[in-house]
């Protein structure tokens, strides 16, 4: 996609490249006129749709840091995030966005898939091609639902800062299929862009044993996992989520890492959902009257989308 001055813009499409006219409001105050003549914000990731017979384009816009807030957004409160199948994310704060609706799809979309390959007809192939954008749509609705879920997690937490861990080999680490490890990527990259415009910063760390470490006392061992969606340290005895366990360890990774380091000043805390937590002073809850929403079993995605 390519924006012009003239208010048109260049799509691409199944057959060929159009170019087509932006219908904007007239006043030159507009929202949208704000992000499109800044020299401050650039387009990213854009969605077209349709509806009623007529298309609207939502166009993502992100804003490069100054030197000053990329400094001081590399300390603060952190909220860790897993990704996974079963649950597709899990927050340090508890909050679980189911995956298995999503999971259960790709797996029906590719065996229409795999039908359609093998038929090998004309007719067959376009059918393919339908599926295949109806996959994609609705692959990014439910990230787009979940990226959502994330950024807004992280607002009413206050939080500085997303972590995740290191995605580059993480089909290997869940046993996810090819679906799952682009959707992974894309759901990053949809926080990334979207808690940016809310001024949070997105990383990764590190991702070696966040599954198998205790976020409590630290023991690390294959048996603190007897199942795959338990955890059970065999040194402290905490229970908990496998998943929810992984994203505090990502969290407090993250808040590690800032303590040795001599560029930060190493006074980031991890959020939880009852208070924040740093490795140096322990624990403190929220103060009273925290507007937090606590829930503390996974519940499903909120619709609200965030374009």
């Amino acid at each position: 996609m390519t924006l012009f001055d003239d208010d048109t813009v260049s799509l691409s499409t199944t057959e060929s490249r159009v170019r087509c006219d932006l219908a904007l409001p007239d006043a030159d105050d507009s929202y949208q006129r704000q992000y499109l003549d800044s020299v401050e914000w650039s387009v990213t990731e854009s969605t077209l749709t349709a509806r009623d017979g007529e298309y609207f384009l939502h166009i993502g816009f992100r804003r490069s840091k100054t030197d000053t807030e990329r400094n001081t957004a590399e300390d603060g409160t952190v909220l860790g995030v897993d990704l996974g199948i079963e649950n597709l994310a899990v927050t340090s704060t508890a909050y679980f966005f189911s995956g298995r609706e999503l999971a259960h799809d790709l797996r029906e979309f590719e065996k229409v898939r795999a039908g359609l390959q093998q038929t090998g007809t004309r007719s067959a192939h376009r059918t393919l091609e339908q599926s295949s954008g109806r996959e994609l749509r609705y692959v990014r609705d439910v990230l787009h639902q979940a990226s959502n879920a994330i950024v807004d997690e992280a607002l009413r937490y206050e939080c500085d800062i997303i972590a995740f861990e290191d995605l580059t080999h993480i089909r290997e680490r869940t046993g996810a299929s090819w679906g799952h490890k682009w959707a992974f990527r894309t759901l990053y990259e949809q926080v990334a862009y979207k808690a940016e415009a809310e001024g949070i910063s997105v990383k990764q760390v590190g991702s070696a044993y966040t599954s198998q470490r205790c976020a409590e006392c630290g023991f690390t061992a294959d048996e603190n996992r007897p199942t795959r969606n338990d955890f059970q340290c065999g040194k402290c005895g905490a229970e908990a989520n496998a998943d929810y366990n992984a994203a505090k360890n990502i969290g407090l990774r993250y808040v590690r890492r800032g303590q040795q380091s001599s560029r930060r000043t190493g006074n980031s805390q991890l959020a939880l959902q009852s208070g924040t937590v740093t490795p140096s002073d322990g624990f403190t809850a929220h103060p009273e009257g925290f507007e937090a929403e606590f829930m503390d079993k996974p519940h499903p995605p909120r619709a609200r989308q965030r374009e």
